[in-house]
């Protein structure tokens, strides 16, 4: 019969990790390290995330309680003063560059692909938005914001069909969301792809760099837009107030975006309210422009969710480099939820997976297992454990 390994590990094992190796010999992160290792301090690092531990003392505490949990992760016993130190020494990078390779094996397998949405195209839907998060000035000089607050800023390229973040760029507080965006490689975005973005985005330049890269925009207009309409297409949508090809006035706008573009108002039959949207895209109705807008909404539903069921608004370091660890390993945990999500075809919300992991993580049972049971059963399935393993790779 084969052993059973921790539910933990079974996580840490679906990890690119040959790449996590060299990532961090890359950096030399375990030159002189004799027990506390990188590969040690990421399976602590997701213990804490997957248990929503609010301190390094609570971490050391919960690692302390069962003696078998240590042997169970195959590490040694860690203090928090040796997790405190891993945390602010060891480079930020490892984590990010391992995000990514993640997010790599992730959407080769095209995770989400099979999401309802409601249009027929296929192209990738993107929404671009940036949340902020508070920090102490006291604790964290570092991320200066104003005067009396510090925060740093998670930019963020949302997949819509997929449900996974895509970029993820840090700034400090005072930097202005349009500034990060300029620093997407839209060249690895697939051709076609649909982005939608608030106002705090709207610059010229980079409207018409989207469209040189053959993608499709989709924004509000702002109040003080000086524009010409050139021509007034046919309304026959509900809802659709107006559907007209534009152009810009002003010398300066013009010179950003010499290009015609679409205006559609639309009213909103739940609120009544009334939006303006631009966009260079002819092609799709007028009623698709305005619902391709309304999922922009999924990215503000993403950061609810990191920030309520993620450890990334209380930190167990006060420095930059242990702050953005705990951020670039909240990530990973959040990829790793989603591939079981999707590999095992989970029917359940992603909170209700992360709450079953939670519960076993590190217990001897499968995963496969796990997912497949009920509140009533769980226990039972905790007594016995299961042989059978399911293959994540």
């Amino acid at each position: 019969m084969p052993q059973v390994r921790t539910v933990l590990n079974q996580l840490y094992e679906i990890l690119p990790l040959e790449a996590f190796d060299s990532f961090v010999r890359q950096h030399e992160a375990d030159k002189w390290v004799k027990h506390f290792t990188t590969k040690n301090q990421l399976k602590v690092m997701l213990y804490a995330q997957a248990q929503e531990k609010d301190s390094l003392r609570d971490i050391e505490l919960g690692l302390k309680v069962r003696d078998s949990i240590c042997k169970g992760l195959k590490i040694k016993p860690v203090s928090r003063s040796t997790l405190s130190r891993g945390n602010r020494d060891r480079p930020y990078d490892i984590f990010e560059s391992l995000f990514y390779e993640l997010l790599n094996k992730c959407q080769n397998l095209s995770i989400g692909r099979t999401s309802k949405l409601p249009f027929a195209f296929k192209n990738d839907l993107y929404a671009l938005d940036a949340t902020v998060i508070d920090l102490c000035l006291n604790l964290f000089p570092w991320a200066s914001f104003r005067k009396t607050k510090g925060a740093i800023k998670l930019h963020t390229l949302f997949n819509v069909r997929s449900q996974i973040p895509e970029l993820i760029i840090e700034s400090d507080g005072k930097t202005h969301d349009i500034e990060v965006a300029r620093l997407i490689d839209l060249e690895k975005l697939s051709k076609g792809s649909v982005i939608t973005i608030d106002r705090a985005y709207i610059d010229y330049t980079f409207l018409n760099d989207i469209h040189k890269h053959e993608h499709t925009f989709v924004t509000r207009i702002k109040s003080n837009t000086h524009i010409v309409t050139l021509e007034d297409y046919k309304i026959n949508e509900k809802g659709v107030l107006k559907d007209q090809r534009i152009a810009f006035v002003l010398e300066d706008a013009i010179e950003a975006y010499p290009e015609d573009l679409r205006l559609i108002e639309y009213k909103d039959e739940k609120t009544n309210k009334v939006y303006q949207f631009i966009t260079n895209n002819f092609d799709f109705s007028a009623k698709t422009i305005a619902d391709l807008y309304k999922q922009r909404w999924q990215v503000e539903l993403f950061f609810k969710w990191i920030k309520q069921h993620l450890k990334i608004k209380t930190f167990f370091g006060t420095s930059k480099n242990a702050v953005m660890t705990q951020v670039w390993i909240a990530m990973i945990y959040y990829l790793l939820l989603s591939w079981i999500k999707y590999q095992t075809k989970f029917k359940g919300s992603l909170l209700s997976l992360s709450r079953m992991i939670a519960e076993v993580l590190l217990e001897k049972v499968s995963i496969i297992h796990i997912i497949r049971l009920t509140p009533k059963t769980i226990s039972k399935a905790l007594v016995r454990g299961s042989p059978h393993q399911l293959s994540l790779f």
